[in-house]
């Protein structure tokens, strides 16, 4: 009996050997684990649904990844803070990464705010066994010229918690450098396009999962000038 159970775990292993040696010569690699994303944030995240575009692409790639999105119009993360839902949601655990996003906050109160409420959220996250991650946005078209002060206000607060930068605003300049009339505002010139939200959805992917954008297989309703968006998903990732 004890031969036949030795040949019984020869003859696994061998299987499981070949197997490894197929995905290697063909490329492929073994499926990571799950990814669970919160979104917190304002209508910045809920136009378009940018939380729903990155799990659209993380299906496209192989990569399984769940999101839920508490998103209000017109709310800061200290109201959020204040209403406290967002604290019982991750409290309850079993997130990977809670994404947080303000407005364009490049005056120094509003930036004192971020900085302030990501610092306060990122306690909660880190306690409940997540990492938190900063939603990195854009100002209105009217106000161009605040598009530094931005960028400045969120890579502060991520690197006030060690969280992770999504810097989605800084991907649409990339974007504009290459095309400067890549649609990215939608109507309102504050709000994105769905051009802009795919943009912002596909470095959020990339982050969160380490993925090059290049590397990234994008799902058949991405838009038509996806070399743009990706290449500008790579200028602002810095890979």
């Amino acid at each position: 009996m004890r031969k036949w159970t030795r040949l019984a775990r020869g003859v696994a292993l061998l299987a499981a050997l070949a197997i490894a040696q197929q995905l290697v010569a063909s490329g492929a690699t073994p499926q990571a684990s799950p990814l669970r994303v919160l979104f917190v944030g304002n209508s910045l995240t809920s136009v378009n649904d940018v939380p729903a575009l990155v799990q659209r692409i993380s299906q496209a790639d192989g990569r399984k990844l769940t999101t839920r999105s508490i998103a209000v119009s017109d709310s800061s993360l200290e109201d959020h803070w204040n209403r406290g839902g967002v604290i019982r949601e991750i409290n309850r655990g079993s997130w990977d990464f809670v994404v947080l996003q303000q407005g364009p906050s490049s005056l120094p109160e509003s930036r004192a705010m971020l900085r302030d409420y990501v610092g306060r959220f990122a306690a909660v996250i880190v306690k409940a066994g997540a990492r938190p991650a900063v939603y990195m946005v854009w100002p209105a078209a009217v106000r161009m010229r605040d598009f530094d002060r931005v960028s400045e206000s969120y890579r502060l607060a991520a690197a006030d918690v060690g969280g992770l930068l999504l810097p989605a605003g800084d991907a649409w300049r990339a974007a504009w450098q290459r095309n400067p009339k890549a649609a990215l505002y939608g109507p309102d010139a504050f709000h994105p396009s769905s051009e802009g939200s795919w943009l912002a959805a596909l470095v959020i992917y990339c982050r969160l999962a380490d993925r090059p954008p290049a590397s990234v297989a994008l799902p058949r309703s991405f838009p038509s000038d996806r070399q743009l968006l990706v290449d500008a998903a790579t200028d602002a990732l810095g890979r």
